[in-house]
């Protein structure tokens, strides 16, 4: 609050010089007096302390990808009695699902022709020892025939390994087979539904994927500024917005080796235990790594004015007047925040009272 009676002490001409020189200079902050009668102001001397800081990194909860599998149909057919859903536990080996599939008829249909070809070529070389014993068969028409019968004997057992490799016997006469899962775990999706054709080598979207959860990665990007700072095996706190006020703890499993050539940061792991699922795949995570405590001036939070985009704090430079200094501040640590630069070691700083020495909006 400025004094009227102080204004009306001062000439005509050097108001009008001094209002100008303040239009053209605002960055400038004017003097304010205050009457210590009818404002309660404290000043303080503030110092450089040691105080703990972190670096905060926006992350994601993940599956691990070593014990993450997407379930896609073996062969083409329709797929039947779909038992999955997402969000189910699933056992390894249970089944999911029933496909019915033409093609198992078609390598079945190979194999009778292959094992039809062994009997037509193994019969052609029995006659033809006796031909060449007595002597009416060349040796080289015997090789031919020896040599027929091999590679009908190589074709049958094609025939009889695709059959098997379809996850059907030769012998048998089904044509639906079971979809199992290979591992024990949680489906996060499912994407397709009884009735549905498939096309084991033309689609893209397998018929759902499952994960093992009882483990999970929380990734995040650190920047290139702070590489120096963070190393693998450091200890992490890892809070979730999922669980206010709850703590995780773990430590920097792998830092990547490659920078993202559009956010200049590279990819931070760290692996947590999850006992119960509570943590879900692309839940949101605030990774905070510890950092060396660093030597800062530290103000009351009631020091520091913001007005417009600055802030500051009031400085006192004689009795009952004060300026209004900029300041960049760092972390707040409880009802305290760090100055970063503005402020040196020893500088009295009004720590009660600054919101009433703002000086008022003008309409």
């Amino acid at each position: 609050m400025k004094s009227i009676h102080a204004l009306q002490r001062i000439p005509a001409p050097l108001l009008c010089a001094a209002v100008l020189l303040l239009a053209g200079c605002r960055h400038d902050a004017p003097t304010v007096e205050a009457e210590q009668a009818n404002v309660n102001i404290k000043v303080e001397a503030v110092h450089l302390q040691n105080t703990a800081s972190a670096l905060e990194i926006p992350g994601r909860v993940e599956a691990d990808p070593a014990h993450l599998v997407h379930i896609y149909a073996p062969l083409s057919g329709r797929l039947m009695n779909l038992t999955l859903t997402a969000g189910q536990e699933v056992r390894k080996g249970q089944p999911i699902a029933l496909l019915q599939s033409g093609d198992v008829a078609q390598a079945r249909a190979d194999f009778d022709k292959a094992r039809i070809e062994v009997l037509r070529a193994d019969r052609a070389l029995d006659r033809g020892k006796l031909m060449v014993a007595h002597e009416v068969m060349s040796q080289a028409d015997f090789q031919e025939l020896t040599a027929v019968s091999a590679a009908a004997h190589a074709e049958q057992e094609r025939a009889r390994q695709r059959v098997h490799e379809l996850g059907f016997s030769e012998n048998g006469t089904s044509d639906t087979t079971e979809i199992t899962s290979p591992i024990s775990g949680t489906a996060l999706d499912v994407n397709t539904a009884s009735g549905e054709m498939q096309r084991s080598l033309e689609t893209t979207n397998g018929i759902a994927t499952v994960a093992n959860l009882d483990t999970v990665w929380v990734t995040g990007d650190l920047f290139e500024r702070d590489l120096g700072t963070v190393h693998a095996h450091m200890p992490v706190d890892i809070l979730f917005a999922a669980y206010p006020g709850e703590m995780f703890h773990g430590s920097i499993a792998n830092i990547g080796d490659s920078l993202d050539p559009s956010t200049h940061a590279v990819k931070v792991r760290v692996v947590l235990a999850n006992p119960g699922h509570r943590l879900k795949p692309a839940m949101f995570a605030t990774i905070r790594i510890a950092q060396p405590a660093q030597p800062r001036i530290v103000v009351p939070l009631s020091a520091v004015l913001h007005v417009g985009n600055s802030t500051g704090v009031y400085i006192p430079t004689s009795p009952g007047k004060y300026d209004l200094r900029d300041v960049k501040t760092g972390a707040t640590h409880g009802n305290q925040i760090e100055i970063v630069s503005g402020l040196r070691d020893g500088d009295r700083v009004v720590t009660e009272g600054a919101a009433f020495l703002r000086e008022p909006v003008a309409d």
